[in-house]
């Protein structure tokens, strides 16, 4: 047949439409992925990947390759995570669902409990998700989608939340409770064990969110105990894309019970089609990500997970005390894992601190990526700086002298430079377009003014779908302003970044 445009180009296009993402092996991100640092993994993976290619993962009766790979990996995450035969799983295709099924099947279970089977109690009430306020995002998606409330416990200064706070806080109202190990934006193992008590004292489910520690935390030195070793977790996510050097996307969500972890399945047969029996969010699914994690768990093994998670920590321990060494700056509480999160160091003399923000725009200039994170005002708890999180994964040791140097010269370079205002950032709108945010009955944005404010603060000025150089105006925004109104901006400017040009 003739192809309407000849393969060669097409992929001549695509490394053309490559070479402008960031890197994804060397360690110059520190964010978003996860480099082994072995080729021969990434070989493997994709050749399992190729291997699969045309397989659907909708259905393991039909494609029994799917069901002794998923098997394979649910029996290795539970031997990790400290799980007996009572613990089952299944492999989702990311973090995000692992999260959302843990949600629905928790909503699911309380509203059997309390005499509903629609999700809600007997007295119509709505269910409650208990969490700190470090929490994932995902499960304010969750809680979203399958109509709870979410309840934040304020966290401390170190990024922990106070465990008998937590647990003043669970009533029968409560359908799932939800702690990290750890939190993405501080690396703060929360009290795991103390709460998980309390929730399993109350009849109450228990969530580890481990999908950036599972993999790695097993390996880590002086942890507390966080997994099903601890009595009162009923469920843990876990990612393989993150700690597990998998592709994107694919984890893993291991429940306590098999009555429990079916209640996480849809089924029917009420249509004249095939039975329909998912236990994930999707039904038609590739079976790349599950043959690529499959394979790196086998080739890995404990002691090869065990040897690439003792380079993080060797890295983790060294970053720790170089941006501890550069004045201006410190690292924020005890953070547990391969996670740095990076703050102005207050008590510094202002001629002498550190924007993180600005630290991680000019680390940006020498080469390296971190990731901005705005502060967040707390309700009833303190103000959270805004910092500047690191990732660290194997491939950063060896680029440990150029990145501590780089590291070093960017705070250098930007060394009293006071945080970007809002208001400045506001300034450089039209006024009606300025007034229009701060107003406090401002009405809610239409696509082309958004788009207008995007194009005004520079966020929408290139082409090619690229943030600009320069993020630490916007996340000034973000902090500064409505969080409707910043969710509306950011809905903004994904939809245009993906709009054909």
């Amino acid at each position: 047949m003739r192809f309407a445009e000849e393969p060669a180009a097409i992929l001549a296009r695509l490394d053309e439409l490559r070479a402008a993402d960031a890197p994804t092996h060397g360690g110059h991100v520190l964010s978003y992925v996860y480099d082994s640092g072995l080729a021969e993994l990434d070989e493997l993976a994709a050749a399992a990947i190729r291997a699969v290619q045309p397989v659907n993962g909708l259905d393991p009766t039909t494609f029994t390759s799917v069901a002794v790979m998923e098997g394979e990996v649910i029996a290795f995450a539970r031997d990790l995570l400290g799980g007996d035969r009572d613990v089952v799983g299944s492999v989702t295709t990311g973090g995000t669902e692992s999260c959302l099924l843990a949600v629905k099947t928790a909503r699911d279970a309380w509203g059997v409990s309390t005499g509903s089977t629609g999700g809600t109690g007997s007295t119509g009430g709505i269910p409650r998700l208990l969490a700190p306020v470090t929490v994932h995002a995902a499960f304010h998606k969750a809680a979203h989608y399958f109509g709870l409330t979410v309840d934040l416990v304020p966290v401390g200064e170190d990024g922990r939340p106070d465990a008998d706070e937590f647990i003043a806080r669970m009533g029968p109202d409560v359908a799932l409770v939800v702690v990290s190990a750890p939190s993405y934006p501080h690396a703060a193992l929360d009290p795991v064990a103390a709460v998980a008590a309390a929730a399993a004292s109350r009849g109450i489910d228990c969530h580890v969110d481990a999908c950036i520690g599972g993999w790695v935390l097993p390996f880590w030195s002086s942890v507390e105990p966080w997994d099903f070793r601890v009595a009162g977790v009923t469920s843990i996510s876990a990612d393989l894309h993150k700690f597990g050097y998998a592709p994107k996307g694919v984890s893993v969500l291991l429940q306590r019970g098999r009555d429990r972890q079916r209640a996480q399945f849809f089924a029917t047969t009420r249509w004249p089609g095939y039975p329909v029996v998912n236990p994930t969010m999707l039904g038609s699914k590739s079976a790349g990500p599950l043959a690529a994690g499959w394979a790196i768990t086998h080739a890995l093994g404990r002691d090869g997970l065990a040897e690439l998670a003792a380079s993080c920590e060797r890295s983790t321990v060294a970053l720790r005390e170089l941006i501890g060494g550069i004045e201006g700056l410190r690292v924020v509480g005890d953070p547990v894992g391969p996670l740095l999160a990076v703050a102005t160091d207050a008590a510094a003399p202002a001629s002498a601190q550190v924007d993180p923000h600005h630290w991680a725009d000019q680390a940006r200039a020498h080469g390296w990526l971190l990731q901005l994170q705005p502060g967040l005002a707390q309700t009833g708890g303190i103000t959270l700086p805004h910092t500047t999180h690191l990732t660290i994964t194997p491939v950063t040791e060896a680029a440990l002298p150029e990145l501590g140097a780089a590291l070093v010269a960017a705070a250098d370079e930007v060394r009293g430079i006071p945080a970007v205002s809002a208001a400045d950032v506001l300034g450089t709108l039209p006024p009606a377009l300025a007034v229009g945010l701060t107003a406090a009955d401002a009405q809610p944005l239409d696509s082309e003014t958004a788009f207008a404010i995007l194009s005004g603060i520079g966020l929408l000025s290139s082409g090619s779908g690229a943030l600009p150089d320069r993020m630490a105006p916007f996340l000034a925004l973000i902090e500064a302003l409505p969080a409707p109104l910043t969710e509306r901006l950011l809905t903004e400017l994904v939809g245009r970044v993906v709009e054909p040009r």
